[in-house]
C-alpha cells in the first residue's frame, strides 16, 4: 500500500524477467515480471523509445514557427513545435538543428535547451529534449519523404493564449511554450 513520506528505496520494484514482443524502427516494446515492493508479483508492459528533441522557434519581433501534421493516432491534424525522434547514441541539439530546418526551412544561429520532459512514464521510456530556437534564417527545408506538414507563424503571446485555452493540445509543444514564455517574461 502506497505510504505518505516514505523513501524512495520502499518503492522500488525488482525485476524478475522481462521479455521483448515487438522490435520495430522506432520503439520496441517487452513484458516485465516484478516483484512488488510488498513482495507480490505483477507484469509492467514497457516500450522502450530513443526519445525526441522539439525545438520552438523565436524570431526577432517574437513570433513562433509551428507546424500542423496529420497524427494517425487521433486521425486529426495537430499544432506542434518541430519535432523529431532521436537516432540511437544521437545528439539531441543535432537533432533538434535538424529538424527546425526540415520541418520549417529555417536555422537558429543560437539554440538553448529550456529541459527535458517525460512524456509518459507509466509504460514509456520516451524522454523529449526542449529547445528554444532564436536568431532565425531562412535557408529552406524538406520534410522527410513521408511526412506532409504546414508551417504557422503566430506571436508568442498568441501561442501562449492558444496553449492556455487548449487550442495547442501537445504535450510538449505546450510545455515549450510556456518556458519559452517565461524566458521572455510573459
Amino acid at each position: 500500500m502506497g505510504q505518505i513520506n516514505c523513501s524512495d528505496d520502499m518503492l522500488f520494484e525488482k525485476k524478475i524477467s522481462e521479455e521483448e514482443i515487438f522490435n520495430g524502427r522506432v520503439f520496441k516494446i517487452a513484458v516485465r515480471q516484478i516483484e512488488t515492493p510488498e513482495g507480490t508479483t505483477s507484469s509492467r508492459e514497457l516500450v522502450y523509445h530513443n526519445g525526441g528533441a522539439c525545438v520552438l522557434p523565436v524570431d526577432d519581433e517574437q513570433n513562433v514557427y509551428l507546424v500542423k501534421q496529420f497524427r494517425a493516432p487521433f486521425e486529426r491534424v495537430l499544432l506542434e513545435a518541430p519535432a523529431g525522434k532521436l537516432e540511437k547514441d544521437e545528439d539531441p541539439l543535432v537533432c533538434a538543428g535538424r529538424e527546425i530546418t526540415e520541418e520549417t526551412g529555417l536555422s537558429a544561429s543560437s539554440i538553448e535547451s529550456l529541459g527535458t520532459m517525460i512524456s509518459t512514464p507509466g509504460y514509456c521510456s520516451e524522454i523529449i529534449y526542449i529547445y528554444l530556437a532564436t536568431a532565425l534564417e531562412y535557408v529552406g527545408g524538406e520534410p522527410d519523404p513521408s511526412e506532409y506538414l504546414s508551417t504557422v507563424k503566430l506571436s508568442l503571446k498568441e501561442a501562449l493564449r492558444m496553449a492556455d485555452s487548449g487550442e495547442i493540445e501537445d504535450a510538449k509543444t505546450v510545455i515549450a511554450i510556456y518556458r519559452t514564455a517565461r524566458r521572455f517574461g510573459l
